[in-house]
């Protein structure tokens, strides 16, 4: 039975990943810096050259896989355009001999990229699943909740000062605990469980990705099984003990019969659980890294604490938590002046977008008082704008003004390390020395 299993999961790898992987790094191997933006690890680390180098290649770049932009008006462009959605047209739909191989690979795992997703699915199935869960994320609810956020942010800080020494790693003790608090709390979610909800939102993470080694694949199915499996069992519990939260509510329209099958109750459910922190931790913690690195603009923010918004702007516009999304053209249209086929995938590389010279001045520049900082697209544009946007530049501001306000020292202890995911940008390692000038007797 397991030897089936892997087999099955092998199949599903090719056909979700190892077909793209091969023919990315052929491409890549052969120059083209499209490709090189996927696998490339020297390019992953520091892309922003190389958005440069292919924003002069043209507004549309075909790469013989996809055409990918990183230009500004092109992304908004195509992210408003209803000739674009994100139905990628499934491997179920294939016929003959991969059709065949897909039914071998057996029933693909539930995540963000498989539908029914709000990430994987256009209206009017999109539109229904987000009214069912707008009101959690409107700014009433979101201001609501700042009192809260602020109260787990003295908790964690407070956690921080108590640990012997005085170092202490900015990621896991305080940048990816604070979103995960927030986001059980908000769903009726255990807290106690939030490390295990960060450990699978990594593989979750990890799926989003295309062109996986087999080893990552096989950890991001793992991860989602066991989430799928654990929120089945949680929905049972807030069936016997329903509580005023999301999950609740989804629940009970689940069990009403006609708004929402099992696998849109499960898909909702873990897309806002996972989606609830994976951005916010990689905000925190970039956004703490780049005021260590430039403690003339902490100063700034020191002196004028009114800008603080405006820097949680810049910070999403220098290093946008999500780099990438894509599209695919529903029928024969023209993106600002160039002809686009149906059926042709469209990667935007928001990381680019968001340091066009066209738009931003001095595009690679930190600067807090930016005029222009909350022109970014961090958080995508049109019918897919992150439902959670509002809550996330909440949590940012509030982690990171409480998190210098305590430590006004913060500064690096070693060598950071970034996340390995290429659609999400972050660290996953951020050790820091909390300097007893900045810890409390």
């Amino acid at each position: 039975m397991a030897g089936s299993r892997g087999v099955r999961r092998r199949i599903r790898w090719a056909l979700r990943h190892g077909i793209i992987r091969r023919v990315v790094g052929k491409r890549a191997q052969e120059g083209d810096l499209g490709a090189r933006l996927m696998v490339d690890p020297d390019v992953l680390a520091e892309p922003f050259p190389h958005y440069d180098a292919l924003r002069a290649q043209g507004r549309l770049v075909d790469s013989g896989i996809a055409l990918a932009s990183a230009h500004h008006d092109v992304a908004t462009a195509v992210l408003r355009s209803q000739d674009f959605g994100v139905g990628m047209r499934m491997p179920e739909n294939l016929a003959g001999v991969m059709g065949l191989a897909v039914k071998a690979g057996g029933r693909w795992t539930l995540g963000p990229v498989q539908p029914p997703s709000m990430l994987a699915v256009d209206p009017p199935d999109h539109t229904r699943y987000r009214k069912l869960v707008t009101r959690a994320f409107s700014a009433r609810a979101v201001a609501a909740l700042r009192t809260r956020t602020e109260e787990i942010a003295t908790d964690l800080l407070d956690g921080m000062a108590a640990k012997p020494g005085d170092t202490a790693d900015l990621i896991e003790d305080y940048a990816s605990l604070l979103p995960a608090t927030v986001i059980a709390e908000m769903l009726g979610a255990p807290v106690e469980m939030s490390r295990q909800f960060l450990e699978w939102g990594a593989g979750a993470a990890l799926s989003l990705d295309a062109g996986l080694s087999y080893p990552d694949f096989k950890r991001s199915e793992l991860d989602l099984e066991a989430l799928n499996s654990w929120m089945l069992g949680h929905f049972e519990t807030l069936r016997r003990n329903p509580g005023d939260n999301i999950l609740s509510a989804l629940v009970t329209a689940y069990d009403q019969g006609d708004r929402l099958t099992e696998d849109e109750l499960i898909s909702i459910a873990m897309l806002l659980l996972a989606a609830g922190f994976e951005t916010t931790v990689n905000l925190i913690g970039s956004g703490a890294a780049l005021l260590m690195e430039h403690p003339d603009q902490l100063a700034v923010l020191q002196a004028e604490p009114d800008r603080w918004g405006n820097a949680v702007e810049e910070m999403l516009r220098v290093e946008s938590p999500v780099q990438r999304t894509g599209r695919i053209a529903h029928r024969d249209t023209e993106v600002c002046g160039i002809p686009v086929a149906a059926g042709t995938v469209v990667v935007l590389l928001i990381g680019g977008a968001n340091r066009d010279p066209e738009v931003f001045t001095d595009p690679h520049r930190f600067d807090v008082t930016r005029a222009e900082a909350g022109e970014n697209i961090a958080f995508s544009s049109g019918i897919h704008y992150c439902l959670g946007a509002a809550l996330a530049r909440m949590e940012g501001e509030v982690a990171l003004r409480a998190l210098f306000d305590r430590f006004p020292d913060l500064a690096p202890a070693g060598p950071a390390h970034r996340r390995p995911t290429r659609v999400l940008r972050g660290y996953e390692a951020l050790p820091v020395t909390l300097t007893r000038a900045s810890v409390p007797a």
